[in-house]
């Protein structure tokens, strides 16, 4: 369905509705939600896709999590992240931003133990400014594996994959409330809590990943 609730023909994206005898009734005291969620007997699920010519269902991701650019179009980022994460031993989360921004960014989390292994076999320190910009490299030559040149270059639209990145310092967990019982990021609260970071990488210091910020991450990660 479109936002009007009209249906969409195919290939055109719209929001998956479904309806059947397993669609819960609603949700325990909570009529808003329901009254959100289910509409004249359809249970909107929050999940993008099409249908192929082939008939076949394609689901894009969570609308919630959608990236939208500065001139208003949309984009999954789930794909890309997990694309990221997979492909990297360094890298163990990621979350992009885009809300209505010049340019999409991206939140990185770093793997602690392979990130001071990498620098050990090279005979480098996190304590240093050189193993510092080193590991910061590192994590754009994994990302720019995406890009245009990239060995996995042509998998995702080139706008959405992010121009710059803050290195974090604390993992996306439960505990902290980045991550929902069934282990997805609760993006709008991440965002919420980094937002300064963000901000930082529309700045001209931030938006180059050798920034002092993100090399601290880095010192922290060798001292801890």
């Amino acid at each position: 369905m479109d936002d009007a609730g009209n249906p969409v023909s195919p290939p055109t994206i719209g929001e998956i509705v479904i309806r059947g005898e397993n669609v819960m009734a609603g949700y325990w005291n909570n009529e808003r939600a329901t009254a959100e969620t289910l509409r004249d007997g359809w249970l909107w699920t929050g999940d993008l896709g099409f249908v192929d010519t082939d008939k076949f269902l394609h689901v894009l991701g969570r609308r919630k999590s959608l990236l939208i650019g500065h001139d208003g179009e949309k984009y999954s980022p789930e794909g890309i992240e997990e694309a990221i994460v997979s492909h990297s031993p360094y890298i163990e989360q990621v979350m992009l931003c885009n809300n209505q921004f010049p340019y999409t960014v991206a939140l990185i989390v770093p793997s602690p133990t392979n990130v001071l292994a990498w620098l050990k076999e090279r005979g480098l320190s996190g304590q240093s400014n050189e193993g510092q910009e080193a590991v910061l490299m590192l994590f754009k030559a994994q990302v720019d594996d995406f890009a245009p040149g990239g060995q996995h270059a042509g998998l995702f639209v080139e706008r959405w994959l992010p121009t710059t990145f803050a290195v974090l310092g604390e993992p996306f967990t439960e505990q902290n409330g980045f991550l929902n019982s069934t282990l997805k990021m609760v993006r709008g609260r991440i965002a919420e809590y980094y937002k300064t970071r963000i901000e930082y990488m529309f700045t001209a210091e931030g938006k180059n990943i050798l920034n002092p910020q993100n090399k601290t991450i880095i010192r922290r990660i060798q001292g801890s």
